[in-house]
């Protein structure tokens, strides 16, 4: 879920801007560069592990295919992210497909909790691997309890109705 919530992050920071510095920005996309930049960032990590010799050793669970699983959702973070903050408004259908990223984030983020749970071996044979799967497996789990707490709160918000206000007079 860490890649649909870095997304998500990057289209409501630009969204927060006031209009005006909004359209200063489309100029001299700073904000796009930014994305871009820590998402090659997170490109480079990545394909560090990828192409480590101890990468590819045994180990009991698929650590190194959900590794290339988790390098193809960042190229589409990116993607979203560049996408998001350029358009004004978001077409209806970047945002259904922005919503069907966001599932396939959350199922991406579960394989990679499971199977590093289940990898405690591969701690010995490919370390590397094994603690940049901690790390997203952590990443992810935080990141889906901020947008379960998100829900919530819409959920809330949505159902509860607010009492009118009484005039004072």
């Amino acid at each position: 879920m860490i890649h649909f919530c870095l997304a998500h992050t990057a289209y409501h920071a630009h969204r927060a801007l006031p209009p005006s510095h909004r359209r200063r920005l489309h100029c001299v996309p700073r904000s796009q560069v930014t994305v871009s930049l820590l998402g090659i960032t997170a490109l480079l990590l990545q394909f560090y592990v990828l192409l480590r010799p101890s990468s590819s050793q045994y180990c009991s669970q698929p650590l190194l295919n959900n590794l290339v699983g988790s390098i193809v959702f960042t190229y589409f973070t990116i993607g979203f992210s560049v996408l998001l903050t350029c358009m004004e408004p978001v077409p209806r259908a970047l945002e259904r497909m922005f919503s069907v990223f966001g599932v396939g984030s959350f199922g991406e983020g579960v394989c990679t909790v499971v199977l590093t749970v289940l990898a405690a071996d591969c701690e010995k044979t490919t370390p590397e691997l094994y603690y940049l799967s901690v790390l997203l497996s952590v990443s992810s789990l935080v990141s889906t309890v901020l947008f379960s707490g998100q829900g919530l709160l819409w959920l809330a918000s949505a159902t509860c109705a607010r009492p009118a206000a009484k005039p004072t007079v």
